[in-house]
């Protein structure tokens, strides 16, 4: 079994996040990165995969030159070998423009799975893993929360809203999108943290990948990035009981207006 899992570097969850002046992304100044949190659970379904059918897994992330870091941990953590696609061209890709770039990169590797979380925890879009497989031409499950390794293919569980599910059986290679909570993702050992070192982490440029600018370009921008508007406020009632229920009264009748 031959497994790739994509992984973002996001800012983590516990930052503080501050819109920067261009008003088009956050203040990275001292923010904290790690792995996208749903990228990790797919990450240790490679894993146990491999642990149970032998085979190898490949990890791979497309980011600035800090996101290397997601590579190395996940390398320490089992990981086989990694693809880095590192070129300033990529930093302003919208989904479309990212899904051509690991499209070209995991094409000729012809893997027999490819794994990477439901969403970004930065964006929030969801939208790469079913964008990769149309642009490799793979059958692909969203929102996977068990799989089951069957004769040449594959039987996955997905959650539904409100509470349901669904069993589909795909044919393989395809493309799973991981839902948070499948497993539980284990930490690097000073073993694994040792061997990292003498593994092979592949650069990929837009050039190495046979990619120009029109490859490149977004179909999607940002166009401003700002706080919701604050459109509910807390107001503290003061005074003696007869006084407040009063006052709560004067409120609920003349502002929330449900008496």
């Amino acid at each position: 079994m031959k497994i790739a899992v994509l992984i973002k570097q996001v800012p983590d969850t516990q930052s503080v996040l501050k819109i920067n002046a261009a008003e088009n992304w956050v203040v990275e100044d001292n923010l904290v990165f790690t792995a996208n949190e749903s990228d990790t659970y797919a990450l240790e379904e490679a894993l146990l995969m491999k642990e149970a059918l032998s085979g190898e897994v490949v990890v791979c992330t497309l980011g600035p030159e800090r996101a290397g870091q997601v590579l190395k941990d996940a390398l320490a953590k089992g990981a086989d070998r990694a693809l880095f696609l590192r070129d300033d061209t990529f930093s302003q890709l919208d989904s479309g423009g990212a899904a051509r770039v690991f499209a070209r990169s995991l094409k000729e590797e012809k893997f027999d799975l490819i794994l990477l979380g439901l969403q970004a925890d930065d964006t929030g879009d969801a939208q790469l893993g079913p964008m990769l497989a149309e642009e490799l031409n793979l059958p692909h499950v969203t929102l996977v929360v068990h799989t089951e390794l069957l004769d040449g293919r594959l039987k996955v569980k997905q959650e539904l809203e409100g509470g349901w599910f669904q069993h589909i059986e795909v044919d393989l290679p395809a493309l799973l999108t991981i839902q948070s909570g499948i497993n539980k993702a284990r930490y690097a050992s000073l073993r694994g943290i040792m061997a990292m070192k003498s593994k092979e982490i592949k650069q990929l440029t837009a050039a190495d990948l046979g990619l120009n600018s029109s490859d490149l370009m977004p179909d999607q921008t940002l166009q401003r990035l700002y706080l919701p508007p604050k459109i509910k406020e807390t107001v503290f009632l003061e005074g003696a009981p007869e006084e407040v229920a009063a006052q709560l009264v004067e409120k609920l009748a003349h502002e929330a207006k449900v008496l």
